[in-house]
């Protein structure tokens, strides 16, 4: 046979039969990785979720053990956890009013002294709160110069000095102003509303980060981080809007609801949990 100048030869293009099998088993390895690697994704976004308030929501378990409170846990007696509950059915179930024309100056110009003791409020739960103070003797010992907190908000001890670190610890508003002024707050007289601010019982020295995390929120939007503190934490804010008339929206009575569900009772004279 005789073959044209400059021609070349056919070559088969046919796989090996065995390359072509090998080609298959790993396009299948490769899809059956992918789609473990999505199952175990997925698994781990569940049990993270199960991990939050949301998976509790859900009714998911805790997997993690991570809702379940850590460090300090303030308990409560039946007593306070029947008297919040009942206040809390008692409150009236509003929308927020709008945030419009609130002003701090309208819950009066700062602390004042509204028990006449001679000291201003925020120096007042200072003192309360705080533990191995020190005073000012040139205000007749009104004035805290330092001392040390166990923070309700974060479980953890905070140092306070005077001066340029003063605002790392502050004064919380368990009900915050704002959110006060949404809801009856503006119906008040001005001396109600300074009264309001200064009542110690909606009142609490907390690390200053977290105060400010905290903002206007209510127990619908922001809770503390410590967990053991949750249920005290709603338990004084449902008996400082009940005291006041205030109302809450559907939301936060829900959020509080779940959190007094959660809390850790015990007798009077008890040990502690």
């Amino acid at each position: 046979m005789s073959v044209a100048c400059g021609s070349v030869p056919l070559v088969s293009r046919r796989r090996d039969p065995f390359a072509r099998a090998v080609g298959r088993r790993r396009r299948r390895a490769n899809r059956l990785v992918t789609t473990l690697a999505s199952i175990v994704s997925v698994l781990l976004v569940v049990v993270l979720v199960t991990a939050t308030d949301t998976g509790e929501e859900l009714g998911l378990p805790d997997l993690l053990g991570a809702r379940q409170p850590r460090g300090t846990v303030v308990a409560v007696t039946p007593q306070e956890l029947a008297d919040a509950r009942a206040a809390l059915a008692a409150l009236p179930v509003k929308g927020r009013a709008p945030r419009t024309g609130y002003d701090r100056s309208l819950f009066g110009d700062g602390w004042v002294d509204v028990d006449r003791n001679g000291c201003d409020t925020r120096n007042d739960v200072l003192r309360r709160d705080l533990v191995e103070i020190t005073t000012d003797p040139a205000t007749g010992g009104c004035v805290v110069l330092s001392g040390t907190l166990r923070d309700p908000f974060s479980d953890e001890v905070l140092a306070f000095e005077r001066g340029e670190r003063s605002a790392e610890v502050q004064v919380d508003h368990l009900v915050a102003l704002s959110d006060a002024w949404q809801k009856g707050a503006q119906e008040w007289s001005a001396q109600r509303r300074v009264a309001f601010a200064n009542d110690p019982a909606n009142l609490l020295a907390v690390d200053g980060a977290l105060n400010q995390a905290k903002g206007d929120s209510d127990a619908a939007t922001w809770l503390p981080p410590h967990r053991g503190f949750r249920c005290r934490y709603v338990l004084l804010q449902t008996t400082v809007k009940a005291a006041y008339g205030l109302w809450v929206t559907a939301a936060e009575r829900d959020a509080i609801a779940r959190e007094l569900d959660r809390c850790v009772v015990v007798e009077p004279g008890g040990p502690s949990p």
